[in-house]
């Protein structure tokens, strides 16, 4: 009898951390995990606040119309008046901003990655380690956003002349005024999983944008919140 009650009680105890594992797991709504797993769904109901990232490729049935611009660059045009409203106001404003990269095939985007691996590689690297260093800096095949055309990154035009802290800093305070962010910010790593590029700027819209440049956060945070509310 003793045995059985003890047997009953430990039962007891065990569903009682289980269901307090389930609550805390459920509410921790902050953290890399649940943030990575978000949109599934809704992603692709608001074209400019698709999540793309290391968690979250690609649809195959994503569809965008890309226009090239004068410098050989491509975007979505969707963006594009307000990238070139954009791009003309930091002109007006005595800087010399150029893009230097824009759109990209997955192959395109397949050959950068394996360049990034071969560069750790040539430094020492392990082929597993220099993979893993790689893709914080250059995201792999279908996971990246200069694949669908919303993303550029932005530079000066002649570095002798000005350099390119200039153009980011003016970025920084002005760029979500035309529906851009600062796609990986500092301290963000985590829940971004790239590394901080003050020169990637992505397009999600206005209202979307001065939210995230007011709040401090990154559009997985942002998307989090969008999705408890």
């Amino acid at each position: 009898m003793i045995k059985s009650k003890n047997v009953f009680m430990s039962i007891c105890i065990l569903f009682v951390i289980l269901s307090n594992l389930i609550v805390y797991t459920t509410s921790c709504g902050n953290n890399g995990e649940n943030i990575e797993h978000y949109v599934a769904n809704n992603q692709v109901n608001e074209w400019n606040l698709i999540l793309v990232n290391k968690w979250n490729p690609i649809p195959d049935y994503y569809k965008f119309n890309l226009i090239e611009l004068s410098d050989g660059n491509a975007v979505d045009e969707r963006i594009y008046s307000e990238l070139q409203r954009m791009f003309d106001d930091m002109e007006a404003d005595g800087l010399i901003p150029c893009i230097s990269s824009s759109y990209r095939t997955t192959d395109i985007q397949q050959q950068y990655l394996d360049e990034k691996i071969a560069e750790y590689k040539s430094s020492g690297y392990g082929d597993r380690k220099a993979k893993e260093l790689a893709e914080k800096w250059v995201a792999p095949p279908k996971t990246s956003e200069h694949e669908i055309g919303i993303a550029v990154d932005i530079t000066t035009k002649d570095r002798t002349v000005q350099d390119a802290s200039y153009i980011w800093n003016w970025l920084n305070k002005n760029a979500y005024k035309y529906g851009f962010i600062l796609r990986y910010p500092q301290d963000k790593e985590e829940i971004t999983g790239v590394m901080y590029e003050a020169w990637h700027y992505r397009y999600v819209g206005k209202d979307a944008a001065k939210d995230m440049f007011e709040s401090g956060l990154c559009l997985e945070e942002y998307l989090s919140n969008q999705d408890n509310k």
